[in-house]
């Protein structure tokens, strides 16, 4: 495991540097999680997939909205000398378009999340580009392309897996209530989304939701519309463009909810243990 090297001085003054993969409700958490942790945290977009649950995440802010998760801020970064600067004193979570290779040239990171959620995606090598590498979700292995891989399925969401890979993907929803994948509307096919129903809206079955390449799409059930894919958005075909909360009273599309905040604390928890490997490095302690 290439965990925690003394490969470069830290200057005292500064935080440790964290990069997270994604702007998705998953990499929020973990977001906040780093930022009370007092690590400077960087949120890098990737489109795909498209996120849906944007109330309870920071990917609104490339789009100049302005938005807290959990009580934590976010913060609109555009280019590498906007990063450098806010890094020293970063007021909340900062969110870029940057990839992975403009953030690696502002700064050595101490900390990397791949947090995307790519079920259908080759799973990248993060070895050997930070400090600890963290994956989450299926396709990673810390034998293999991270440093400590942390499973996301259903059955044992938050796990640090240390032998082996995280489980595929096998096409179960994470349960909300007692409700699967029936929450979900995929695209039945490519093109451009639009809707003008926000989330939070009260919505009833077959309620026209929006337009996809001009086709009417509909609420699968009743309930609260916990999510939905921006307007605007081009759309490919067999993702899920929304999502329905029928939970009543009990419907949550805000904040941090029980899964992103058990992923999030179980990349905390890697941290850690990366941390205890080199103790000397571990100026920034999380503490549980």
């Amino acid at each position: 495991m290439s965990t925690w090297r003394n490969d470069r001085t830290t200057n005292d003054a500064e935080q440790r540097f964290a990069v997270v993969l994604g702007t998705n409700e998953i990499a929020s958490a973990v977001a906040v999680h780093l930022h009370r942790a007092r690590y400077a945290v960087v949120l890098s977009y990737d489109p795909s997939p498209l996120v849906i649950r944007r109330k309870m995440a920071f990917h609104d802010i490339l789009f100049g909205e302005s938005l807290e998760v959990d009580g934590v801020a976010g913060e609109r970064v555009d280019n590498g000398m906007q990063v450098y600067k806010r890094l020293r004193d970063p007021v909340g979570v900062l969110v870029t378009g940057l990839g992975l290779l403009d953030l690696l040239a502002v700064r050595a990171v101490d900390v990397l999340v791949d947090a995307r959620m790519q079920k259908h995606q080759i799973t990248p090598d993060l070895r050997r580009l930070a400090r600890l590498t963290v994956g989450l979700g299926p396709g990673f292995s810390a034998r293999t392309n991270c440093d400590i891989a942390i499973e996301t399925h259903p059955a044992r969401v938050g796990s640090i897996v240390r032998e082996g890979w995280t489980d595929a993907p096998d096409g179960m929803a994470s349960p909300l209530g007692e409700l699967g994948s029936e929450r979900f509307l995929y695209s039945p096919m490519p093109g451009r989304w639009h809707t003008p129903v926000e989330i939070g809206t009260r919505v009833f079955r077959d309620f026209v939701l929006g337009h996809l390449a001009g086709v009417p799409m509909r609420a699968p059930r009743d309930g609260v519309l916990r999510g939905i894919v921006r307007d605007g958005s081009e759309v490919p075909a067999g993702v899920k463009l929304l999502e329905i909360d029928s939970r009543g009273r009990a419907a949550c599309w805000t904040g941090i909810d029980q899964r992103g905040r058990a992923i999030a604390e179980a990349t905390m928890r890697a941290i850690a243990m990366g941390a205890r490997r080199d103790p000397a490095n571990a100026r920034t302690p999380y503490l549980m």
